[in-house]
C-alpha cells in the first residue's frame, strides 16, 4: 500500500512540474514579446519643463531630440542672473523639495568623476553651464554624445537642475555650482 502512495505522489509531482514548466514557457514568451514591443517604441524626443525652487524665478523648457550622432539638447531658460549657471541631469525625477534636493545627485550610472560635458570622463548628467544674457535668458543648442533617450542609460524620468552659480567643471562631485534654482522632470515628448 505504501508503494501505491509513493507512486501516486510521484505522478502528482511530475504532473505539477510539467505544468510549472509550461507556465514558465508562456511567461518567457510573453516577456520576449514585451521586449520586442518596447524596442520598436524607441523614444525620439523628450522634454523637461523647469519650475523655480522656493525664492527663485528661473523657469524654462529643455528639449532633447535623438539624432544619429547623439542627443540634440535645445535650451530655453529665463529668470536667471546674467552669466554662467551649472546645468545638470540629476539622479531622481523628484522636484518636490522646496530647494530641489529631492532630485538627488548628478545622474552618474557609470560611477565617473564630475567633469566637462565635452570631457572624456564625466557624469552622464554633466551638461556644463548655460549662459544667461543681460535679460536673464539662456538659449542654446548643442549635441551631447553621452546621454541617451533609450536603454539602460536613458535620461527619461530623471530631472534637470539649474544652479545659481557657474559649474567649475572640476570640483568633485558637483562642480561647486551652488544652490538649485530650478528643477524639472524629463518626460517623453511627441
Amino acid at each position: 500500500m505504501s508503494m501505491k502512495i509513493l507512486l501516486k505522489g510521484a505522478v502528482i509531482c511530475l504532473y505539477a512540474l510539467s505544468f510549472v514548466g509550461c507556465e514558465t514557457d508562456v511567461k518567457s514568451k510573453e516577456s520576449e514579446k514585451q521586449q520586442v514591443k518596447e524596442q520598436s517604441k524607441q523614444i525620439e524626443k523628450a522634454i523637461c519643463v523647469l519650475h523655480p525652487t522656493e525664492g527663485n524665478e528661473t523657469n524654462g523648457v529643455i528639449l532633447f531630440t535623438k539624432t544619429q550622432e547623439g542627443v540634440l539638447v535645445n535650451v530655453n531658460i529665463s529668470g536667471l542672473t546674467p552669466g554662467k549657471h551649472g546645468f545638470h541631469i540629476h539622479e531622481f525625477g523628484d522636484c518636490s523639495a522646496k530647494d530641489g534636493t529631492s532630485a538627488g545627485g548628478h545622474f552618474n550610472p557609470d560611477g565617473h568623476q564630475h567633469g566637462s560635458p565635452h570631457g572624456h570622463e564625466r557624469h552622464a548628467g554633466d551638461m556644463g553651464n548655460v549662459v544667461a544674457n543681460q535679460d536673464g535668458i539662456a538659449q542654446s543648442e548643442y549635441l551631447d554624445k553621452h546621454i541617451k533617450l533609450n536603454g539602460s542609460h536613458s535620461i527619461i524620468g530623471y530631472s534637470v537642475i539649474v544652479h545659481k552659480n557657474e559649474d567649475d567643471l572640476s570640483t568633485q562631485p558637483t562642480g561647486n555650482a551652488g544652490p538649485r534654482i530650478a528643477c524639472g522632470v524629463i518626460g517623453i515628448a511627441k
